[in-house]
């Protein structure tokens, strides 16, 4: 994860946006769980070298570095951590462009306008931090809103026949555009409800509409596990190739929901399942195979069919969430 040369898009951690952060995030989770002192000095450092990087950008997408501000706030003491967490968690409540309906517009760092749009993929880029912020500074503002962007994505984006969700949906057009149910979408929200809702719970009532979507949710994913134990791109598109970072997401997002109390045992045997069917994919050098590329909300559904599999960090991130989330829920179990 941390030696792709700059040109590989897919890979290059030393960069300020949604797949470094999602690196970084997933770093940052092994090396608590692992209590591998040497994973946090690596995103100090990793830190001081990009820093300046983030002043370029401002944009929903790119929020997702700052989650491992907290925890290097927390560990380092460095002022700096706080006061750049506290401005950028400001700037969200106050700036960051939204929908009609009050959702975090997706605002992405290429040259690119998703006007009145919710993606699935804001939980995970923007609103995990801005609930670790929340947690670090015992402020109810940032839970609060961390709280409605959960909710407000879950209405627009959730399936009410399936309990699956969409990729994304159109405010101004009032639909889900090419309708969707992408699995990488459902892995970064599968995975961050339990993750935000640990962090605000102690500091903002959390709704119960919260709770019966996530559980609808995960039920319906479970619908769709196939026998290798892996997802399809496409949920119900069964002709599509299975893929890895989705199918960990879901895997990893059922071992969070688990420990917080929000799905009974019996998931246990189907993440354990979908583990097996990931490791199938990675590399003796860990690399992993089977990631579909960086994806927008697609014109129509065969078209994230064409989109190439190649080795990107947030695939590499999301095995690994995976993996550290297992061995510390199943032990040598798995």
């Amino acid at each position: 994860m941390i030696d792709a040369p700059a040109d590989d898009w897919g890979m290059n951690i030393e960069n300020w946006d949604w797949v470094p952060g999602v690196g970084v995030i997933s770093i940052l989770e092994y090396g608590q769980l692992a209590g591998d002192a040497t994973a946090i000095e690596y995103l100090r450092r990793w830190t001081e070298r990009n820093k300046h990087k983030s002043e370029q950008v401002k944009v929903i997408n790119s929020m997702a570095p700052y989650a491992i501000f907290p925890t290097l706030y927390r560990i380092t003491g460095e002022r700096w951590y706080l006061d750049t967490a506290t401005k950028i968690g400001d700037w969200m409540l106050t700036e960051a462009p939204r929908t009609h309906d009050g959702a975090f517009e997706h605002t992405v760092t290429e040259d690119a306008q998703f006007s009145d749009q919710a993606w699935a993929d804001t939980l995970f880029m923007a609103v995990i931090f801005l609930a670790r912020l929340a947690r670090l500074t015992g402020d109810s503002k940032y839970a609060k809103e961390a709280e409605f962007q959960l909710l407000v994505h879950l209405r627009l984006l959730q399936d009410p026949e399936t309990g699956v969700l969409f990729h994304g949906w159109n405010g101004a057009e009032g639909n889900h555009m090419s309708a969707a149910r992408w699995a990488r979408a459902n892995a970064w929200v599968i995975l961050s409800a339990p993750w935000i809702a640990a962090e605000i719970k102690d500091l903002t009532p959390l709704s119960d509409e919260i709770i019966e979507r996530y559980q609808q949710l995960a039920a319906g994913l479970r619908q769709y596990q196939r026998e290798s134990g892996l997802w399809n791109t496409v949920l119900d598109q069964s002709k599509f190739a299975e893929e890895t970072s989705g199918s960990a997401g879901i895997a990893a997002g059922w071992l969070a929901g688990m420990r917080i109390g929000w799905l009974d045992p019996t998931y246990k045997e189907a993440a354990e399942k979908a583990l097996q069917g990931v490791e199938e994919f990675i590399d003796p050098d860990g690399t992993v195979q089977g990631v579909s590329g960086g994806t927008p909300v697609m014109p129509d559904i065969p078209a994230y069919h064409q989109i190439p599999c190649y080795p990107t960090l947030y695939g590499q991130g999301l095995v690994l969430i995976l993996l550290s989330l297992a061995y510390t829920e199943m032990g040598e179990s798995m």
